[in-house]
């Protein structure tokens, strides 16, 4: 059985691994960042946990909606990846789509800010190590 297809399952075979839908949203060459009012200067990509039963991708059109008032219009897989969560500090095993939106975003929810980057750094903004060593090399 895939875990990434089932994450009750994944979180159960693997007691401290995080499993975390993201999506890779890339408009005019810059990639869409969010950060969490926990921690401001740190920014990932939008998306979050699947909640008990449900699959990635109704996880990733649930947190995008609650937290950035958007609906994804095209929904495509990209990538997975293994790397420790930057807030969390377990591992983590995040499934990343590559997303286009309907609508325009805006911070939400736990969401403090966002950002479209290209990959260079801003003063005051720390890209997560998973979206600058991964995500970024595949989508810009």
């Amino acid at each position: 059985m895939d875990p990434l297809r089932h994450p009750g399952t994944a979180r159960q075979a693997a007691t401290a691994e995080l499993v975390v839908s993201a999506a890779a949203v890339v408009q005019e060459g810059r990639l869409l960042v969010v950060s969490k009012t926990a921690a401001p200067h740190l920014f990932y990509l939008p998306g979050g946990k699947p909640e008990p039963g449900e699959s990635l991708r109704a996880a990733l059109d649930r947190e995008l909606r609650e937290e950035l008032g958007v609906t994804p219009r095209s929904v495509t897989p990209l990538t997975e990846i293994r790397a420790t969560a930057a807030l969390e500090g377990v591992p983590m095993r995040m499934a990343v789509f590559r997303a286009t939106l309907d609508g325009q975003p805006e911070p939400a929810a736990e969401i403090a800010a966002l950002r479209w980057t290209d990959g260079s750094e801003l003063p005051g903004v720390t890209l997560a190590p998973a979206v600058r060593n991964h995500v970024l090399p595949l989508v810009l």
